[in-house]
């Protein structure tokens, strides 16, 4: 079993003002004790890093970088899979979903990725399990 993570999942695990705060900690803490393998990309690290750091602080980027960061796979955004997902959200045309958002759902197709750890609606509307449902 492999798992992405999104955005809203690493901001809720480190912003303790998170409505989903406590669910999404109980949930990496048993991913991290189960060793289960948790893939992310480099966009999605991006815009946590920027969200994190305007909603949290830097103290919660350091425990992003260094807690978090080391025990995530990471997936670069190539040429192919950003132009992909650029498709992806012209064909969507939903204001509401962002490119980082249709990488996400075109690299958890792409690698095989079997859940996601989001509290996005838009990885249920996509049809991926998340287990957050």
């Amino acid at each position: 079993m492999s798992i992405f993570v999104d955005t809203s999942a690493i901001l809720a695990i480190l912003n303790p003002n998170d409505a989903n705060h406590l669910v999404a900690r109980q949930i990496w803490t048993r991913l991290v004790i189960e060793k289960v393998p948790a893939t992310t990309t480099n966009y999605v690290l991006l815009e946590s890093f920027a969200l994190v750091q305007n909603r949290v602080g830097l103290t919660a980027i350091r425990a992003l970088h260094d807690g978090m960061v080391p025990l995530l796979q990471l997936i670069w955004v190539t040429l192919e899979l950003h132009q992909a997902a650029v498709t992806g959200l012209l064909i969507a045309n939903q204001r509401a979903l962002s490119l980082v958002d249709c990488t996400s759902f075109e690299a958890v197709r792409r690698f095989g990725i079997t859940a996601c750890f989001a509290f996005d609606r838009h990885f249920i509307e996509q049809g991926f399990t998340c287990l957050t449902q």
